[in-house]
């Protein structure tokens, strides 16, 4: 497994428990979603993942190395990090931004130049027409594309996102999400995914995680979880799209009928 969270808990100052004892594992190149309501853990849960959060109980297992071993620079360059809002530097060039890491790793110019080229051509941003440009000139669906470079600039092959797709146009949010699962599968990579959205868990992971009130009440597979809601509130979170998918099928009958 490339990553292993063994009864990992989080409690703050006041006894407020965050996460609570929470244990799954993340094989490579599986796409995995953490699913749930806004304070359900699992975006500290993330963060647990890369040491932005320290846990208060529990492990969390990188190819079999603690992560707490490991300096919490050297392990967030290990691994790709976007998120809702992107956060680039506003007075960086998307080229700059995207060469902040490789920078930080003492990559030489020409290959900082190179690699910032050919992942602007990954996620579709000519290199030649968005190098050089600055974060407020470019849409949000181009901003969140430069944070997907960015995150995957010093060539890690795991990446942790946290609702990266949230503030975008339904339009803008349905292409990325499939460019991200592309780039996902053609760099094998093992990914993380926060997302309070069903149907977005659905549509991209291989395994969903329910998170509620920092426990984990069901994992499965897309299919398992639609067929098989283990608890009241998986089932809740499931009717969502079930009856917009529904809802959908009964206006193409009935355009089909009308024709």
């Amino acid at each position: 497994m490339r990553l292993s969270i063994e009864k990992a808990s989080k409690t703050y100052p006041g006894t407020v428990t965050a996460v609570d004892d929470v244990s799954f594992a993340v094989a490579a190149g599986e796409l995995v979603a953490l699913l749930g309501e806004s304070g359900c853990g699992k975006t500290t849960t993330l963060k647990m993942i890369n040491r932005l959060i320290e846990p208060s109980a529990g492990r969390i297992l990188l190819d079999g190395t603690d992560v707490a071993t490991i300096d919490p620079a050297v392990l967030r360059r290990m691994m790709g990090y976007a998120f809702q809002g992107v956060g680039l530097f506003p007075h960086m060039t998307v080229a700059e931004n995207i060469g902040v890491t490789p920078k930080l790793l003492q990559w030489g110019a020409q290959r900082i130049t190179s690699r910032v080229d050919e992942l602007l051509d990954l996620v579709h941003l000519p290199p030649e027409e968005f190098r050089n440009r600055y974060p407020r000139e470019l849409s949000g669906g181009q901003q969140q594309r430069v944070g997907f470079a960015r995150a995957l600039a010093a060539g890690p092959s795991v990446i942790l996102l946290d609702e990266p797709f949230g503030a975008l146009d339904p339009l803008t949010r349905d292409r990325l999400q499939q460019d991200f699962r592309d780039i996902h599968n053609r760099l094998t990579l093992t990914t993380v995914l926060v997302t309070h959205d069903m149907t977005e868990a659905l549509l991209l992971a291989d395994r969903i995680i329910v998170m509620k009130a920092g426990k984990i009440v069901q994992e499965g597979a897309p299919d398992a979880l639609m067929n098989h809601p283990a608890d009241p509130y998986v089932e809740e979170l499931i009717s969502t799209p079930k009856r917009q998918a529904d809802q959908l099928e009964n206006l193409v009958q009935a355009s089909g009928a009308a024709q």
